[in-house]
């Protein structure tokens, strides 16, 4: 088994509060600095609210952060419920408001937000701009499981939430229509692609909140599978940032830090359903990938600054730490508490 070291001093929020203005977090990085000039997105904006709100530290600086992340996300909500993406550093919306990625990613820092903020302007804002976001439909199978996460975490605050069970019911609809594989490749598309886990992990929050075992079993059988396809070894060996098909062989790369994330995330929720111990595994797992027990055997974490390494290629990292590798990082660190308190 590769050696993994765990560091002697916590990350915390140092790069995050070096990365975020009083408008939003940057999305792009230099290193461990910001890239001022390509600016903000509502997807990393999300992810900050949805860190910065799991902090069980409480500190005053999540507390701020929050604070920044609602406020980017519902400036970027339209009527229709839609969301625009990218603002630019001189605060100009740069996109045509839809309900691709961001809007899903949005729904779920809303539901994380009402689920876990202590503040109540954010928990009611956030409750606010769920439910004019749930009142659109995405044609994406992982912007509507996005979406259901935030729903699911409604539903845990507010049973009688219109909004968030009619959502759940579409997202079990529309994963009905996209059946598992057959043979050997299980997966509910041709490829794996990106932060892939959130798909048996919506099966999963829908199934437990619409009390469909049927799903909830077919999200963990899903999520084992996937687990299985992106271990090598004792490590895991994730999708890069190119995909990867029925015959493609680990290991690959460009590795992504939001791969390991999501499987973190998944292996969570799946853990808090079934109490089972082989989730923790996996958030262990997810924890080491970015302590340095990998396919190239480097830390993902800068602890000098704080920051997450953009990715992982055969023999080297790319040392940029942009907003969503941060993220993912600390994300992934949250659920490894219990042996590192980020």
């Amino acid at each position: 088994m590769m050696a993994v070291h765990e560091p002697k001093q916590r990350t915390g929020f140092r790069h995050l509060v070096r990365m975020t203005d009083d408008r939003g977090i940057i999305e792009h990085a230099r290193g461990a600095h910001p890239r001022f000039h390509t600016g903000y997105c509502v997807d990393d904006n999300s992810r900050l609210l949805i860190v910065a709100v799991r902090d069980k530290n409480e500190s005053q600086e999540s507390s701020t952060l929050a604070r920044i992340g609602a406020r980017f996300l519902l400036d970027a909500q339209r009527r229709d419920g839609h969301m625009h993406n990218r603002m630019s550093f001189e605060r100009m919306w740069q996109d045509t408001a839809t309900t691709d990625d961001c809007w899903g990613r949005a729904l779920w820092g809303f539901g994380e937000a009402v689920l876990h903020s202590q503040d109540m302007e954010v928990k009611n804002r956030c409750y606010d701009g769920f439910d004019v976001g749930s009142l659109a439909r995405s044609d994406s199978l992982r912007s509507m499981c996005f979406a259901a996460l935030g729903a699911a975490s409604i539903l845990e605050v507010d049973e009688r939430s219109r909004g968030a069970f009619a959502l759940l019911e579409d997202v079990r609809a529309m994963l009905a229509f996209h059946p598992n594989g057959h043979g050997s490749w299980q997966w509910v598309e041709p490829r794996l692609t990106y932060a892939n886990a959130v798909i048996p992990e919506a099966m999963i929050a829908c199934g437990s909140a619409l009390g469909d075992n049927a799903l909830v079993t077919r999200g963990l059988d899903l999520l084992r599978w996937l687990v299985e396809q992106e271990t090598l070894n004792d490590h895991f060996s994730v999708t890069p940032v190119g995909g990867r098909g029925p015959h493609d062989k680990a290991p690959q790369f460009d590795q992504q830090p939001i791969e390991v994330a999501a499987l973190a995330d998944a292996a969570m929720r799946a853990g808090s359903v079934t109490g089972a111990d082989e989730w923790d595994d996996v958030v262990h797992m997810a924890g080491n990938w970015f302590l340095g027990n990998n396919d190239a055997g480097l830390s993902m974490i800068d602890l000098e600054h704080g920051g997450g390494y953009d990715g992982l290629h055969e023999n080297a990292v790319n040392v940029n730490q942009g907003a969503e590798s941060t993220l993912a990082m600390l994300s992934t660190m949250q659920h490894r508490s219990a042996m590192w308190l980020v």
